[in-house]
């Protein structure tokens, strides 16, 4: 019985710790929602936490709304308070799934996948697939993706008298770079799991 135990608890450590997660705080996401010949409608935001279960795929965003930047405040207060209503909806998520993900063919050489999973912003979810590019540099592992949204999938509304100012259709990129080292799984503060 005592050896039925042991072996219980030896093969759970085993399997826990075999599933590593990688994490990053600092990842970038940039949008762009700009229409030609008037003033550029884009911002930045570099404290995005990203979650990745290297054993299975699966990947998780948590995006504080509130900390996009754009070049001019009173922009960045419209985004806020108009169009996405921070203080309602303060973050943005995805979660989701990588396609084929295998570290083991990951190399220099930027492979293409698919991560399918569901977004959630502005209080509204859309399931979601989109194109990203990694790759394994000396010090851990790159993500990089560009796709486009769209605001009425969103339940973004853009007031009349400016909407042929901004673009309904939004670029956005995302940046992410993963050092290749174990996280535990207790300290997560986003999920991994779609």
């Amino acid at each position: 019985m005592k050896k039925s135990i042991l072996y219980f608890f030896l093969f759970f450590t085993i399997t826990t710790y075999s599933q590593k997660i990688l994490t990053v705080k600092n990842a970038i996401v940039l949008f762009e929602a700009s229409v030609p010949f008037f003033e550029p409608v884009a911002a930045k935001n570099e404290v995005v936490q990203v979650a990745l279960n290297t054993k299975k795929g699966y990947i998780s965003f948590e995006i504080p709304m509130k900390k996009f930047q754009f070049e001019r405040s009173l922009m960045e207060e419209h985004f806020n308070d108009n169009y996405l209503e921070t203080k309602r909806y303060p973050t943005a998520t995805f979660k989701g799934l990588i396609e084929k993900f295998d570290l083991q063919v990951i190399f220099k050489t930027a492979k293409f996948f698919l991560i399918k999973g569901e977004i959630t912003i502005h209080g509204k979810s859309k399931n979601i697939t989109v194109a990203a590019n990694l790759k394994k540099t000396k010090e851990g592992i790159t993500l990089l993706s560009d796709f486009q949204l769209y605001t009425d999938d969103y339940d973004i509304e853009i007031p009349f008298l400016i909407s042929n100012k901004i673009s309904k259709t939004v670029n956005v990129t995302v940046n992410a770079f993963f050092l290749t080292k174990s996280t535990e799984l207790s300290t997560l503060a986003i999920s991994t799991k779609p």
